[in-house]
């Protein structure tokens, strides 16, 4: 019988073929796209993409120092710093808030308000909270979606509101009416009353868009002024420029362009069961399932379905979580619909465990509905009075968003 015979060249490629069939076992697998928070919407093109990827890196490399513009009181030394993975923030990286117990606006302007600056670069002492100054510690929140609820027109949510209850189902969502900036343009179809505008953006919906959000996080999170925000937080003058239009307008892109969070495991059956239970509670008097975005500039946001689980508007959630200090026409027991998509991927921004609503007091799901007062009272009973197998499987439902 004649031996096959087998050149060394013929041994070279079946080496290096060995080599790269182990070697792909080994790689790490990419994450399913629904377990990440940051990623582009579809449907960009070439132009908005790359857009999208300069703010990316503005938004999440771009770190600031005494020598290029940090400080000298501060907060965080980058945007990321706040928004790991674009999702919710850490007790660790909480802002405090102060200045406002009403409407009649913030009389702390003059001692630092409206935002605790707690770092400072050397050389300089971090603010500390006047005695007696209403405040709250607010979570930085997600980041992911905003520019599809930036663009739900203002029709959609006022004929969501009901500020006198007259369906009487104890409901009386109401939009904060904020004041615009100079720099801010009124988007389309906004509505405008007594010279104000309908805020959607913010704990308490007192910010009017992303524009004023991110000139706004530069000047008050990380002391950078722009030609949008030109007065220095810690001496009250106006200072020159430190981060460039180009940057903010290519930040504000990035936020406008992140991708909403993909809902997991929506074909499950107890995912399915859970949702029903939702509605039947009376979460989603609230937190609305779905809604449509109007029109954008921005093709890949304009018309579209979308299910953030939120109406965007005010809503008194009781003196439990009352915490004396509010913003804009907001009173202090008041807070805008959190949007629930992209719950059940928090702890992955949070080092692993549940830290929710406003201030991160609720260490679990349930924990959140329990602190639910005022408006959401009975949906909270109603929610106690559940069999174990519904309860577990809203809970299974609100882990799948």
């Amino acid at each position: 019988m004649k031996q096959m015979r087998i050149d060394r060249s013929s041994w070279a490629v079946l080496f290096l073929a060995l080599v790269v069939v182990g070697c792909s076992k080994l790689e790490p697998v990419a994450p399913a796209d629904d377990a990440l928070l940051d990623g582009p919407v579809e449907g960009l093109s070439g132009e908005e993409h790359a857009a999208f990827l300069r703010g990316d890196v503005a938004f999440n490399d771009d770190v600031f120092h005494p020598g290029n513009g940090l400080g000298p009181v501060f907060v965080a030394t980058r945007c990321a710093s706040c928004h790991a993975g674009d999702g919710r923030g850490h007790p660790f990286t909480a802002l405090t808030r102060f200045g406002q117990s009403d409407n009649t606006g913030n009389h702390w302007l003059d001692q630092g308000g409206p935002q605790l600056q707690h770092q400072a670069v050397p050389g300089h002492q971090p603010e500390t909270l006047p005695a007696g100054a209403p405040s709250a510690r607010l979570l930085p929140p997600p980041t992911t979606g905003l520019g599809f609820l930036e663009v739900v027109s203002d029709e959609d949510l006022l004929s969501w509101a009901d500020p006198e209850d007259l369906d009487g189902d104890g409901i009386s969502g109401v939009p904060n009416w904020i004041n615009m900036e100079e720099y801010t343009t009124p988007l389309p179809g906004s509505v405008e009353s007594a010279g104000r505008y309908v805020g959607r953006m913010g704990r308490k919906g007192s910010v009017y868009d992303l524009l004023q959000q991110t000139a706004n996080a530069y000047a008050q999170d990380i002391g950078i002024n722009s030609d949008l925000e030109p007065i220095d937080t810690y001496t009250g003058l106006q200072v020159d420029p430190e981060v460039s239009l180009a940057t903010i307008n290519d930040v504000v892109f990035y936020l406008r362009t992140l991708k909403a969070p993909i809902q997991r495991d929506r074909d499950n059956a107890d995912v399915i069961a859970g949702e029903s239970v939702f509605v039947n509670v009376g979460c989603a008097k609230c937190h609305r399932p779905e809604m449509t975005t109007g029109s954008s500039p921005i093709a890949a946001l304009t018309n579209k379905a979308i299910r953030p689980f939120s109406d965007l508007l005010l809503h008194d959630m009781g003196a439990g979580l009352d915490d004396g200090y509010t913003e804009g026409n907001a009173l202090s027991s008041e807070w805008r619909t959190p949007p629930l998509w992209g719950l059940g991927l928090s702890p992955n921004s949070q080092g692993g465990s549940y830290f929710l609503l406003h201030d991160g007091r609720a260490h679990s799901i349930e924990e959140a509905i329990d602190m639910h007062g005022g408006e959401a009272a009975a949906s909270r009973t109603a929610f106690g009075a559940l069999s174990a197998t519904d309860r577990a499987r809203l809970i299974r439902f609100l882990e799948s968003l």
